[in-house]
This record gives structure tokens, sequence and C-alpha cells, in this order.
């Protein structure tokens, strides 16, 4: 039977998290981190939608290299079964 429901079409939105985690780590590497308020400020900046701002809020707080932040956002969108409609991060 066909997937049927919201959570099978992309959003306007799709891929907006990963414009997020690009800008944070512009020119970074791989050791770099990134504190939890500044996702939430980069979040706020790129005017999410309210989804999306609930996955970056259930970040729990700490500094997160680009992969234990795409860890965690990936998470959370597959826990919401979002993964279709926003896109996941790398």
């Amino acid at each position: 039977m066909p997937a049927t429901g919201s959570n099978i079409e992309r959003s306007p939105h799709y891929g907006a998290l990963q414009d997020v985690v690009d800008g944070l780590f512009a020119g970074a590497s791989a050791d770099d981190t990134v504190r939890r308020l500044d996702v939430v400020i980069a979040a706020e900046a790129a005017d999410l939608p309210s989804d999306l701002m609930e996955v970056v809020q259930l970040l729990p707080p700490g500094s997160y290299t680009r992969q234990r932040l795409c860890d965690q956002v990936n998470s959370s969108i597959g826990g919401h079964a979002w993964g279709q409609v926003y896109g996941t991060v790398e």
C-alpha cells in the first residue's frame, strides 16, 4: 500500500537545515565545534518553520562537531518521519 499523508510531500523548506549546518561550518575543520546556542541563533536567523525549530530546540546543551550535530538533527528528523519533507543533513 503506498504511503499517504503529509509526511511524503516535500516542503518549500526542504534543505533549510542543511543550509544552516553549511553556514555554521563554512571553512571549518572536522574537529571544529559550534555550541547549541549558535545553532539555535542560526536557525532563528534563517527563519525556519516551527517544525524545524523544534528539531533544533531539542538539541541537548553542549558543543557539536559537524558530524555530531548532523547525527543529532537527523535522529530528530527521522523520529518525526520528516526526512522526505525537510531532508536530512550531512
